[in-house]
């Protein structure tokens, strides 16, 4: 029997986000995954290195670059809406829970428990690490919207940043003070091109 799951999974790169806002640059679910997963690997290892936690930072990196797999099927409905209405949110969280078992479904049976344990994780600390995660993604690329001039943004990225300073976590706290600076940067800055000398 052959699958479909890694021809739709190759999809994300279709699908747009930020629908609703001008992008100077668009970005695809899948480029967001990617930087949700190495944001939440980071986060995990300073969890682990600084605050004795236990994670897998491995697992922890697979399900960021899947926590947005079954908007392959339902496309990227933007927050203003999925958020604003409680109705309208949870009927979308049933959508994206039918999308994410058609998925695990079109796997082949032996792979389908490894799969669920990543697109339908049940670990509450894991699901927390990804969702900060996620919205230090979309920040940075409110970061980068701003850097390029597009206004557009600009609130966006202090509303985010209040949401994860107020979110009282010290893995955040901790990303936010020592990562986060060097995003403002431009690549001819001369702190920046210290760290790039061979």
């Amino acid at each position: 029997m052959k699958s479909n799951f890694f021809a739709m999974v190759f999809r994300m790169r279709y699908i747009t986000r930020w629908g609703l806002a001008r992008n100077i640059k668009n970005e695809s679910v899948c480029e967001h995954s990617l930087d949700v997963a190495v944001i939440a690997h980071a986060l995990a290892l300073l969890c682990n290195k600084k605050l004795g936690s236990k994670f897998d930072p491995g697992y922890v990196a697979l399900v960021g670059m899947y926590h947005d797999a079954s908007e392959i099927l339902t496309g990227d409905l933007p927050t203003t809406i999925k958020y604003k209405n409680p109705e309208i949110c949870k009927e979308y969280k049933k959508i994206e829970k039918l999308a994410t078992e058609k998925l695990i479904n079109m796997l082949p049976k032996e792979l389908q428990m490894e799969y669920k344990l990543i697109l339908d994780p049940q670990d509450e600390e894991v699901l927390r690490l990804v969702k900060e995660a996620d919205k230090f993604a979309a920040l940075i690329k409110c970061i980068e919207e701003n850097k390029s001039g597009n206004a557009e943004f600009v609130n966006f990225e202090k509303k985010l940043t209040n949401e994860l300073k107020n979110l009282n976590r010290p893995e955040v706290d901790m990303f936010l003070e020592e990562f986060i600076p060097a995003y403002k940067l431009s690549l001819d800055n001369q702190e920046f091109l210290r760290n790039l000398e061979i």
